[in-house]
């Protein structure tokens, strides 16, 4: 029997009734162009959000769409303006949208039903390749829809540190006396790390999300030539590429035989080269730096990263690399 969140539930009752009010509303913004309306509880929905399937007529012909409402505010900004088909993004294309809806203050969104499949998590040769090139072919089209990038959010690396070294302490853990002194090492040498961390150039908007299960391989490639589309955009951000090449690759640390010998980072940098974008002479040292602490803070989410071989291998990252950039 599955188990079901109660609160969960009922906020997703909400949604879909809330959904249902205001779909006379909806349709009357779309114009006479969006069909009949088939409200579902999909997998990628957050608690409080609706999705509905429907198609969409106009002078361009007819198409399946995709209805979702409400969208939080970096994925609606992020969709909306990549669904452009002018940015040509490696995202759904979006067809209308609007940030109200019969005065509510609710972001919603028609876009394109991508006919396509995930890319799955044991990916073989070729998927590493495609996952890379839609995360550069992603950095290509965000800078074209917003150039201007920044300021980063600052993430509170002390704090989340200190709760890693809690449950270190707590032997919650295992192997909880080398992540002990593996944290504590990390600590002495944060100052310095933090210092050419920040210092980094901010010239990229990072996906945020960078994993096989968001990139969709097309049935058939659009006329924008681009073989999958990136879906979830809720944690767009201002960076630097290498945050997206590390978070692809720390999710193999402890599988590393599923990216068949490619190294995302270096992959990454040989397309932005390609491309004639500026990959600067130490991004190597950033990566480690960016591996030392995305490890080092493991254990402070063993809520979601506590499978004992992920952990294992995010003590082996660490106590490897923390040398290499701590000197």
């Amino acid at each position: 029997m599955s188990f079901t969140d109660p609160h969960t539930d009922h906020q997703q009752n909400d949604a879909s009734s809330l959904a249902h009010l205001l779909e006379p509303v909806l349709k009357n913004c779309c114009n006479g162009c969006l069909g009949e309306i088939t409200w579902f509880k999909s997998a990628w929905s957050s608690s409080g959000s609706a999705t509905g399937s429907s198609t969409w007529s106009d002078a361009r012909g007819r198409c399946e769409v995709i209805i979702k409402l409400p969208l939080g505010p970096a994925e609606y900004r992020w969709t909306s303006e990549l669904g452009n088909p002018e940015i040509k993004a490696p995202t759904p294309r979006v067809f209308a949208c609007g940030s109200e809806l019969g005065g509510y203050d609710l972001a919603w969104i028609v876009e394109e039903r991508v006919h396509g499949e995930p890319i799955r998590p044991r990916m073989q040769p070729g998927d590493v390749h495609d996952v890379i090139v839609a995360a550069s072919d992603f950095h290509d089209a965000a800078l074209r829809a917003r150039p201007e990038i920044g300021p980063a959010k600052p993430l509170d690396w002390e704090g989340t540190l200190a709760k890693a070294r809690d449950v270190c302490h707590a032997f919650a853990i295992a192997d909880a006396q080398r992540w002990n002194e593996a944290v504590k090492h990390t600590v002495k040498a944060l100052p310095k790390l933090l210092a050419r961390w920040n210092a980094r150039p901010l010239n990229c908007w990072c996906h945020g999300d960078l994993h096989p299960g968001n990139v969709l391989r097309l049935a058939a490639p659009r006329n924008d030539a681009h073989a999958c589309v990136m879906i979830d955009l809720a944690m767009v951000h201002p960076g630097h590429w290498i945050e997206d090449a590390v978070y692809l690759e720390r999710q193999y640390w402890a599988a590393p035989d599923y990216l068949h010998g490619v190294k995302p980072v270096t992959e990454l940098a040989r397309l932005r080269k390609a491309k004639g974008q500026r990959v600067e002479s130490d991004h190597a040292d950033l990566a480690n730096i960016r591996r030392v602490l995305m490890a080092a803070v493991s254990p402070a989410f063993m809520d979601r990263e506590g499978h004992p071989k992920y952990l294992a291998a995010a003590l082996e990252m660490l106590e490897k690399t923390l040398p290499q950039v701590a000197r």
